[in-house]
């Protein structure tokens, strides 16, 4: 589990995320749109399927998350290294993502999308050059993405104010 979430971590600000890697498993149901063949956007029904990962996070304890990861940091930090980053630090890596998602333009309304082939892209060329984890933010719905960025928030602070255990 922390190898995957380290993985996961890692890949967030790049342009895919490794399937195989990924710690929890995609929101139920389809992906929804709405409007005809080549006018097409996210229908907003489409954000429920993320609720309850919404609401599972927003219950989560932020200081026993952080407690938690500060007891098994050099579990992160092991794996950290595992991946090829032997002069890293895991939580530095951690927070660079999370300031990276906290960044997430803000996107309200219709969001419009293209099909070149099988899957759907964002019709924005600026969208699409967000990274895997911000289209994420994006793809969930505004105000599921507020929900989220606030829980970063809270966790970043946590983390930030105590000094992870050193890696042995």
């Amino acid at each position: 589990v922390i190898r995957r979430f380290v993985v996961t971590i890692d890949n967030m600000p790049g342009k895919k995320l490794p399937q195989r890697h990924i710690i929890n498993k995609s929101a139920e149901g389809r992906f929804l749109t709405a409007g005809e063949e080549g006018a097409q956007y996210i229908n907003a029904d489409n954000y429920e399927r993320y609720t309850p990962y919404i609401r599972l996070l927003e219950s989560l304890d932020t200081q026993k998350i952080a407690a938690l990861y500060i007891r098994f940091y050099p579990l992160f930090q092991a794996a950290y290294v595992d991946l090829g980053y032997p002069s890293a630090y895991f939580n530095d890596r951690l927070i660079e993502v999370i300031d990276h998602l906290l960044a997430t333009p803000d996107v309200q309304g219709r969001i419009k999308l293209v099909r070149p082939h099988v899957l759907y892209k964002f019709a924005s060329p600026e969208l699409e050059a967000l990274s895997a984890g911000q289209k994420i933010l994006v793809r969930i719905g505004h105000s599921n993405a507020v929900r989220v960025k606030s829980k970063l928030r809270e966790l970043r602070q946590a983390l930030t104010v105590q000094e992870p255990a050193p890696a042995p």
